[in-house]
């Protein structure tokens, strides 16, 4: 295991502060804002710790209210809405500087058997072929903000390499849709939720630049302002995240300035483990304009 990987794994631990209530640090990697998978793997995280060992998160909604200051500690609430035989129901709301920044709805289960179909994993290149995001940013260092080049070109918890032959970066129309493969950059321990928080954290990366690849622009080539609003999954089986997982992602629809973007993560087994959805925020950049 690496040591950002390391960090990482540390970071979603939390500190408990009182009963239900639980401190997370943040990082920052390098947008000066905290990175929206961070608080989606803590709360998460949060979350599980008021929960029984047996019982397993299967689904999850979220808000992004502020954006987070990575240089401040985080506050997670967790309130155990419900009990039940066979789920259990918990809200987090993570604050900081005294506002709520973030709210999560997450339902963990009993592991029980019953009907089973899934959709077909497409054909792609294997990740030992694919292009990694390395390689990518050295081949465009030219369109790339040095700060957020620096941040890119440095060691990182998350592998991610492009499963796509069209060149994501490239500045020109292409349907909004792409494929990546994703895993930890290192072996990680037998614990099922460190992998569920971790693969949260890693949805959120390379999901709503979808959305602009009609428009032929990434967020740093023209003045856009790209957001998170929402983020949700469901998890269907289990999986490892220091093993290859390939997310398929496509951008159903874009209007009123937001944009919907879907996923689906199979393992390289062509399982469907998991399911993603996040609406965000794409509007040209505009004097004084407030989310």
């Amino acid at each position: 295991m690496n040591e950002v990987l390391e960090e990482l794994i540390n970071l979603l631990k939390l500190e408990p502060i009182e009963n239900n209530i639980f401190r997370g640090q943040s990082q920052d990697l390098g947008w000066g804002r905290v990175f929206g998978g961070q608080v989606l793997g803590q709360a998460l995280s949060a979350a599980r710790q008021t929960v029984e060992p047996a019982r397993h998160i299967h689904s999850f909604h979220s808000y992004f209210l502020r954006e987070g200051d990575s240089s401040k500690p985080i506050v997670y609430t967790v309130d155990c809405i419900r009990d039940g035989r066979s789920f259990n129901t918990r809200r987090v709301v993570a604050v900081q500087n005294g506002r709520p920044i973030f709210n999560l709805s997450a339902s963990f289960q009993v592991n029980e058997s019953g009907f089973e179909h899934q959709d077909l994993m497409p054909n792609v290149i294997p990740p030992n072929e694919a292009l990694s995001e390395k390689a990518l940013i050295q081949r465009h260092s030219d369109l790339i903000p040095k700060p957020l080049q620096k941040r890119l070109l440095s060691d990182t918890p998350i592998e991610i390499r492009f499963a796509d032959p069209v060149d994501p970066l490239a500045e020109k129309t292409r349907a909004p849709n792409h494929k990546i493969w994703i895993r930890t950059n290192g072996k990680l321990p037998d614990n099922p939720g460190l992998h569920k928080y971790l693969l949260a954290y890693a949805s959120d990366f390379q999901f709503l630049s979808s959305c602009l690849y009609p428009h032929g622009a990434a967020s740093f080539q023209k003045p856009i302002q790209i957001a998170s609003l929402d983020h949700a999954m469901w998890f269907h089986r289990p999986f490892r995240m220091d093993e290859w997982l390939l997310h398929c992602v496509e951008s159903t629809t874009a209007s009123g300035a937001r944009a919907l973007v879907r996923g689906q993560v199979f393992n390289q087994a062509g399982e469907l483990v998991a399911s993603t959805i996040q609406e965000g925020l794409v509007r040209p950049i505009k004097p004084q304009t407030k989310v």
